[in-house]
């Protein structure tokens, strides 16, 4: 049995509890920068690894190798007779679980069975984030209970990633419209990812917006914004290093929504958080006027933005969400 998970804390603590099998831990951030249909393509890996390594500090040659690692153990599946993918109800979840079911679609899997363990909330947390806060125990009490992926499970695998990796959103709203319920936690995650385009109202995306919001009602400080942040979009599964990126945006340019006390220097990855984390933020007069959507950030900044497949940036047809209407627009 191998059991594919979606972070090393899953991972770990599977290995520790005694549960049989092999395991293989599935890094990628999918919510984060350039995504393609078939990302192990040599083209796409290099758009990639250099996007991570400019944005979030991942070094690309140690993503490259990772990546290629993983592929590597994924392709030796048929050594197997079962198969188990854990992933939770969270957007990011719902991208890797996608680009897994897309791939065992593409493959003749012999006498290989694939089965899902998939849930959004457990007994006794109110705030299910995923099953990285489960104790060994409680993981051990998750074993034997996940389901055989159907075939039709397979297709709307198939067809999220394909959507997801499309370069317009309109992929995405189309399958939106159709039944979904066979992955149960797809439509919830995507149509948030859909939030996450510049809104019409004022050129914020969902995590932007709720960050405003919160400085608004007094929470001020990174790691407060972070927390408080995740909590309202748990759908999400937003890691801390892409919150930081998201309040670096926020801050540089030539019109920047917030401030940070002492000009403390927002880290990147593997560098000490400590004087960052409880930082004092604050909204600049121009970060007041687009909290009003008396001004719009997208059209003063511009933009370049990746959203799963799809590229926003400024001399380009820009897609926005429009809350009235609940719908992704071209603008």
């Amino acid at each position: 049995m191998l059991h594919i998970v979606n972070g090393d804390s899953v991972g770990t603590k599977l290995k520790k509890n005694g549960t049989p099998g092999d395991v293989l831990v599935w890094r990628e951030i999918y919510t984060e920068g350039p995504v393609f249909t078939q990302p192990e393509l040599p083209a796409n890996r290099a758009v990639r690894g250099q996007y991570l390594e400019q944005a979030l500090g991942i070094p690309r040659q140690e993503w490259r190798a990772s990546s290629e690692a993983q592929e590597k153990q994924l392709s030796g599946f048929r050594q197997y007779n079962d198969i188990v993918l854990w992933f939770e109800h969270d957007l990011y979840d719902q991208t890797m679980l996608s680009c897994l079911l897309y791939y065992f679609s593409e493959q003749a899997r012999g006498g290989t069975k694939l089965h899902l363990l998939s849930i959004n909330q457990y007994p006794g947390i109110p705030i299910f984030h995923g099953l990285g806060q489960l104790s060994e125990e409680q993981l051990f009490g998750l074993v034997g209970t996940w389901q055989v992926i159907t075939a039709e499970q397979l297709l709307l695998g198939k067809k999220a990633w394909e959507a997801f990796t499309s370069k317009t959103p309109e992929a995405i709203a189309e399958l939106l419209q159709e039944d979904t319920s066979a992955l149960p936690f797809l439509h919830a995650a995507f149509r948030l990812h859909l939030k996450r385009f510049p809104s019409v109202q004022n050129g914020l995306g969902i995590i932007e917006q709720t960050t405003i919001e919160l400085l608004l009602s007094g929470v001020d400080t990174p790691l407060q914004l972070f927390q408080r942040t995740g909590d309202r979009l748990y759908g999400l599964g937003m890691g801390d290093i892409q919150y930081w990126l998201c309040l670096r945006r926020l801050s540089e340019g030539p019109h920047p929504l917030i401030s940070l006390e002492g000009n403390v220097r927002i880290p990147g990855l593997n560098e000490p958080p400590e004087a960052f984390l409880h930082a004092k933020v604050s909204l600049t007069e121009l970060g007041e006027k687009v909290a009003g959507n008396h001004a719009d950030w997208t059209t003063m900044s511009g933009i370049d933005v990746w959203y799963g497949g799809v590229w926003l940036e400024s001399s380009s047809p820009l897609w926005r969400w429009d809350a009235s209407r609940s719908a992704i627009v071209r603008a």
